[in-house]
């Protein structure tokens, strides 16, 4: 009993100890997720691993299956069960994304909508950016580094081109695609929104929360709750035992992903009804399952500005992350020299 209650303390003492503005900063953060995770093809893990976060939010979810917190919550000790989770980092963020969700929702819809070649074109540049930031964090590159690099790569090339499947509605089959969206979501490179859409539970989902069905909505949920701990489990696991290995899959998963983001695209192919007919989307809108990337057309001069204004947002993006990596470097060498 003793020991266990030295291991929580440890662990307490190991919580970053942060300030007011820390915590609000965490929360920017978080909204910068959340905002990734709105978009179809862009994932929250990966603004976290730019933004610096990703290593400790994987631990903070971890924590929230361990047995210790569990035998806590079951015998009531409150105090000791704030020990044990991060639970003023895990605040911060999650604030952080529940307020981009209301707040940009709408605006980045509408660039969806009607200007997606320059918000695609804008996280193109981040993650391109982002990678060169990330590998940084991988002190010697080897072969067998960039071997692992490449299968994530392959992988997220591959996932990201996947037609949506045609799935059941069953509870199990609701509870199920939310683990695995939520295991995406916290995948650099994979958007968790992307894999409702493959497995065909996308549109469903939005019904659900336009129409307030309860119930659909509580099972995905409850899937991507358990599917969210169990997989931190996993990432927290594998960062201890074989980082290096890890950030290279990681970063491989993030260049895979950019075919999905790139912005000049044609679509070949439309989900269609058992009698051959278009299904539309909530906005009457035919739904396109299939794309292919092609280059932009610089034969006229508004496409030659058109695609001029989408290169000069991929290199605004690309020099965001830049600034945020040397903004970091600058914090760590003032902390390290006080």
């Amino acid at each position: 009993m003793e020991a266990s209650e030295g291991k929580q303390a440890a662990a307490q003492s190991e919580k970053p100890q942060r300030t007011l503005k820390d915590y609000v900063g965490l929360s920017l953060r978080g909204m910068a997720m959340g905002a990734s995770d709105i978009v179809p093809g862009v994932s929250g893990g990966t603004m976290a691993l730019i933004l610096g976060i990703y290593e400790e939010l994987i631990d903070s979810i971890r924590t929230l299956g361990r047995p210790a917190l569990w035998r806590a919550a079951v015998r009531f000790k409150i105090k000791e069960l704030f020990q044990i989770v991060n639970w003023q980092f895990l605040l911060a963020v999650g604030l952080g994304i529940f307020m981009a969700i209301l707040i940009l929702a709408r605006p980045l819809e509408w660039m969806l909508v009607n200007q997606p070649i320059y918000l695609w074109s804008f996280f193109f540049g981040l993650v391109v950016a982002s990678t060169y930031t990330v590998s940084k964090r991988i002190p010697k590159w080897t072969p067998k580094l960039l071997l692992m690099m490449l299968a994530g790569t392959v992988a997220a090339f591959i996932i990201v081109g996947l037609v949506p499947a045609r799935t059941p509605d069953t509870w199990w089959f609701l509870f199920l695609a939310g683990a695995l969206a939520s295991c995406a979501m916290i995948l650099p490179g994979i958007s968790g929104a992307f894999i409702l859409f493959i497995l065909g539970k996308y549109a469903v989902i939005l019904g659900a929360v336009n129409n307030f069905e309860l119930l659909p909505l509580f099972l995905v949920a409850a899937g991507a709750v358990v599917g969210l701990v169990t997989f931190a489990q996993v990432l927290s696991w594998l960062f201890k035992q074989h980082h290096d290995v890890t950030l290279a899959v990681l970063i491989g998963l993030m260049l895979g992903s950019l075919r999905k983001l790139w912005a000049w695209k044609e679509d070949v192919a439309w989900l269609l009804d058992e009698a051959g007919e278009f299904i539309l989307d909530s906005h009457g809108q035919t739904q396109v399952i299939k794309q292919i990337n092609i280059l932009p057309d610089v034969s006229t001069t508004a496409g030659m500005t058109e695609t001029g204004l989408a290169v000069g947002l991929a290199i605004f993006g690309g020099v965001i992350v830049l600034l945020i990596e040397w903004y970091a470097q600058k914090k760590e060498k003032a902390e390290a020299a006080a």
